[in-house]
């Protein structure tokens, strides 16, 4: 393996598992990871701790599942998990993109590096999840 693809990898992995943590330990004090702003901006004001739970389980069993897989031991299930938190990352740009662009693309450069943030992680979980390619 190239260390460019040993990188994303590993990059991908750790990204989940200390995403879905963050979505874990959230109902109990723990900071806010990227999933609990993502379900906040798509379910504006109401309580998501268990959305967030539930998608945590998932992120940290796909991370932990790319790392199993760099050891050659496969998981049925990794592909799927992956793709759910793709759709869901997708989700999210999409509605970044339309509140940049209703707000007549205000603070420009600084909204560019977050689609730009946020499409690399999208583009990683799709490439991830095997379903648009590797």
């Amino acid at each position: 393996m190239a260390i460019g693809q040993f990188l994303w990898k590993i990059s991908v992995a750790l990204y989940l598992i200390a995403n879905g943590m963050l979505g874990i330990l959230k109902p109990r004090g723990g900071s806010d990871g990227d999933f609990e702003i993502i379900f906040g901006a798509i379910f504006k004001n109401s309580n998501n701790g268990l959305l967030v739970t539930i998608v945590g389980v998932i992120a940290v069993i796909a991370g932990a599942a790319i790392l199993l897989e760099m050891l050659n031991i496969s998981i049925p299930m990794r592909d799927t998990l992956i793709f759910i938190i793709a759709i869901i990352w997708a989700v999210y740009v999409v509605l970044g993109l339309i509140s940049w662009i209703t707000s007549g693309f205000a603070d420009f450069w600084y909204m560019l590096q977050r689609l730009g943030v946020h499409t690399m992680v999208l583009a990683s979980l799709l490439i991830a999840s095997g379903k648009f390619g590797k």
